[in-house]
């Protein structure tokens, strides 16, 4: 939830996110060679992903080209699509959480785009 020591992502070209958590509630040893990273479930179709946010323990949205959006209940491990931009032209490139503000979220993209979290639908 925004410390580095609780989980590094990547991206590859094609759309591909790597996630490395921690494990057994143990810190990620920043000062290692190497991370521990494991190919997240997600299907871009190709879309590259700019940016990954953890919401809380489990919950991991990732926003990528063409205002994708992508959200995991399990930590990274699988993700879902979520269509709530889908209809908005554009880019996604950043998406944050504010655990201070009451874990309020928000994504930016081209053109000024700024959405909002508002949580899930009843």
């Amino acid at each position: 939830r925004g410390e580095i020591k609780n989980g590094l992502w990547m991206t590859l070209n094609g759309g591909k996110l790597l996630v490395s958590v921690a494990k057994d509630g143990e810190a990620i040893d920043l000062q290692s060679e190497e991370f521990p990273f494991e190919e997240a479930n997600i299907k871009t179709g190709g879309y590259g992903i700019t940016d990954v946010a953890w919401r809380d323990d489990d919950e991991v949205w990732a926003v990528g080209g063409s205002n994708t959006m992508y959200v995991s209940k399990d930590n990274g491990k699988n993700f879902q699509f979520d269509k709530s931009a889908n209809d908005i032209p554009g880019n996604l490139y950043n998406v944050k959480f504010f655990p201070d503000y009451g874990n309020a979220g928000w994504a930016l993209g081209s053109s000024g785009l700024l959405l909002q979290y508002v949580g899930e639908k009843a």
